[in-house]
């Protein structure tokens, strides 16, 4: 025996997954647990998701339960998850700033908007970081409308240009804009020794690393790092070690096992010319930054949206590692280019001072999403039975109801 659960794939930015309405999903948590680890084929031992449509890379192992909107002056609530490969885990600490692209536009499909054409504005609530985020959906004929001539890095193709708005995005998962009150941190962490960072959270937390602090240039391919154990040995460390010098894990060892979505460890370096994933140079006169994040353990082939949100805000603030590696002309404006594998991304932000430290102000960006599939996720009966290790997921689909 099967279950049917109604979904839809959907593309928001460089991410897919699958999204739920909440009212689809059984109201026992560790029931909805197992059906997304069912439908994505979680755990999969041989890290391929073979058994589900899981696409067995973090950027097509994400999901979102989509409810209405149960706080003032929103239309929807969004809930976010991580959907771990190897393990039995949904990892939900933070937001998806690329898979928030594709939540307006489901919302106006799925009918939890009137639409209003060219444009519907859809205010949601990330239930992850209980941030509002505003997106600016093309519409037309009361339905999202997806052809356009707007491109993003990462992504073949063209579609229509949909903007979002962050809403004061600072402390997103831990409560501040600078978790540990500090712009710098010097962490001693087991096996790597003394390293100095920048710990930020804005959107979604990031451990801000220097490239040439690991013997590191940031013209590496992305496969050079995922090829060297070693190296991805002691990215983690130092992960974990920023995930409890900032509060978001007690111990090294809860961050690497239930906590490896936040903080994102992050490479920064100077402008400097380098070859992207297709081949092409990415010039460093084009570029503010160079950098490349760590997404699930692997080096993402596009950058996080959320993680160049904070990106954005931490070259903003004064003393930070980042700012202190953007190019000088950069510091005199609000617009910072992040150059990653797959090519740049522009973002602008801007901090103000406040008593006690900084604060984050909205930020802009544009993204792109498309609706791929839309039908019923297939559950056999017999992978619903309860198999531990649920915790996380759980306490992430009680969010869904929280305001």
């Amino acid at each position: 025996m099967q279950r049917k659960i109604r979904a839809v794939f959907m593309r928001g930015g460089t991410s897919r997954g699958l999204f739920f309405r909440e009212e689809d999903l059984p109201s026992d948590l560790e029931a909805r647990a197992r059906i997304i680890l069912a439908a994505y084929g979680s755990p999969d031992p041989y890290s391929r998701q073979i058994n589900g449509i899981g696409g067995a890379t973090s950027v097509t192992s994400k999901v979102a339960i989509i409810g209405k909107g149960r706080r003032p002056n929103t239309d929807v609530n969004y809930t976010f998850g991580q959907v771990d490969i190897t393990r039995p885990l949904v990892d939900a600490r933070g937001n998806c700033g690329n898979l928030s692209a594709a939540v307006g536009p489901f919302a106006v499909d799925e009918g939890y908007v009137t639409p209003t054409d060219p444009t519907t504005d859809v205010a949601f609530l990330n239930t992850n970081t209980n941030k509002v985020i505003v997106a600016h959906v093309p519409t037309q004929g009361g339905q999202f409308d997806e052809e356009g001539d707007f491109s993003i890095a990462g992504i073949p193709g063209t579609g229509s240009k949909i903007a979002l708005d962050y809403l004061d995005p600072g402390g997103a998962v831990t409560g501040k804009l600078l978790p540990t009150g500090n712009v710098r941190d010097l962490l001693d962490v087991p096996g790597v020794g003394q390293l100095e960072v920048s710990i930020v959270d804005a959107a979604n937390p990031l451990v801000f690393c220097r490239f040439e602090d690991f013997g590191l240039t940031g013209e590496e391919h992305p496969d050079d790092i995922d090829s060297n154990p070693d190296l991805l040995k002691r990215i983690e460390a130092v992960r974990a070690a920023a995930g409890v010098a900032a509060g978001i894990g007690k111990t090294p060892e809860e961050m690497t096992a239930k906590i490896p979505s936040v903080p994102k460890f992050t490479f920064v370096t100077r402008p400097r010319d380098y070859r992207r994933i297709d081949g092409r140079v990415c010039k460093a006169d084009s570029v503010d930054l160079v950098a490349k994040q760590i997404l699930m353990g692997k080096v993402g082939r596009a950058y996080a949206l959320t993680g160049a949100i904070c990106t954005t805000i931490a070259a903003a603030i004064p003393g930070s590692l980042v700012r202190e590696l953007l190019s000088s002309q950069s510091k005199d404006r609000d617009a910072v280019r992040i150059g990653h594998p797959s090519g740049l991304i522009e973002m602008s932000g801007r901090v103000e001072k406040v008593e006690g430290g900084w604060r984050a102000g909205s930020v802009t960006t544009l993204r792109t999403a498309r609706r791929l599939m839309e039908g019923y996720v297939l559950v056999p009966e017999r992978m619903l039975a309860p198999h531990g290790a649920l915790e996380c997921v759980a306490e992430w689909l009680g969010a869904s109801g929280s305001d």
